[in-house]
């Protein structure tokens, strides 16, 4: 059977493919009626799916993170396309190609990498230079840097989108130093290299983008303060006001409490890495959503829910390559 991906569905198809279950709920109607409600996807993005008949049989057939093959019927709810189940059955993990199934980036990993370490290698305060380099040949962290997503929905959804991530907020430091005097640089960039390390440790990025038990009940500021600590402790005479410096832009880089920062930002470091995280995450968060939006002659796309709104796109018109996540950056970005 060809593989049908999430982004080639277009309303009124008839379509028969294997996909990963990322969520699955069991509801009820107004009128007491049974369904399963389902997020499937695969490298490309994902689909709503609804199972209406057969419903309990159904259910015990498979679980959330199994591959399926389903037959369904595309169509538009609420101008969201969705597909209409009519069969669904678990289908062998050792049958599937798993890289038709995560997103991964667009960028070489270790070409993101060989940056990190370039700019590493710019890093005068020697204490931090070596705390750098512990986590740059730590073999067991940098596995899970190269793969980890830098979120499991939000932005940089994908294999390698932390490293990405990490790589783009490097790029808008190195800009923001160059204009600002007063700026501890090499604390800055200690900060924005390391500042969502804890989540190699806080997500699982196997078959599906989820949150590991250290994920959910700490989180990845807590882990990668954990984790920053450890690598300290190995550094003879760390001085201990720049361990608290580091750690603060660690703990504040979200930079409200509602956003889940144990502290908001009380230095001109940690104010400065929260804002320019937050600028990386929201504008790949738009571009990916507009990349992804199924209707490209549109002039608006779907209404996007953690935005709050709908996205304008330009008439419609896609610039080669403006919307592509994987685009390289420089130093002048």
């Amino acid at each position: 059977m060809t593989k049908v991906f999430v982004s080639e569905i277009r309303e009124n198809d008839t379509v028969e493919s294997i996909f990963l279950v990322k969520e699955k709920i069991f509801g009820s109607t107004k009128e007491g009626n049974s369904y399963l409600s389902l997020k499937l996807m695969d490298k490309t993005g994902e689909v709503n799916g609804r199972v209406w008949n057969n419903v309990e049989a159904s259910t015990k057939s498979f679980d959330k993170d199994d591959f399926v093959k389903v037959r369904a019927r595309a169509v538009s709810y609420q101008g969201i396309l969705q597909l209409n189940i009519n069969e669904i059955s678990r289908h062998p993990e050792e049958k599937v190609d798993l890289k038709d199934f995560l997103p991964e980036s667009k960028r070489d990993v270790e070409e993101i990498l060989s940056e990190l370490q370039e700019v590493i290698e710019q890093v005068k305060n020697p204490h931090l230079k070596k705390l750098l380099h512990l986590f740059f040949t730590d073999e067991d962290v940098m596995t899970g840097f190269k793969k980890a997503p830098a979120a499991k929905g939000l932005h940089h959804c994908y294999l390698g989108g932390l490293a990405e991530h990490t790589l783009s907020v490097v790029r808008l430091i190195q800009g923001v130093i160059k204009r600002y005097e007063g700026i501890n640089a090499d604390l800055l960039m200690a900060g924005g290299i390391l500042h969502d390390i804890g989540k190699v440790k806080e997500l699982s990025y196997t078959k599906s983008f989820d949150y590991s038990d250290s994920g959910r009940l700490l989180g990845h500021i807590m882990l990668g303060v954990e984790m920053v600590e450890e690598k300290i402790q190995q550094i003879q005479g760390f001085p201990e006001e720049l361990s608290m410096l580091l750690k603060h832009l660690i703990i504040s880089h979200h930079g409200e409490y509602e956003y889940g920062s144990p502290k908001r930002p009380k230095t001109l470091e940690a104010l400065i890495l929260y804002y320019l995280d937050d600028l990386d995450a929201k504008v790949e968060s738009m571009q990916s959503f507009i990349e992804k939006d199924p209707d490209e002659h549109k002039k608006w796309t779907a209404f996007h829910r953690t935005f709050e709104r709908f996205i304008y796109k330009e008439g419609g018109e896609k610039g080669e390559g403006r919307y592509s996540r994987g685009a390289k950056k420089t130093g002048d970005d």
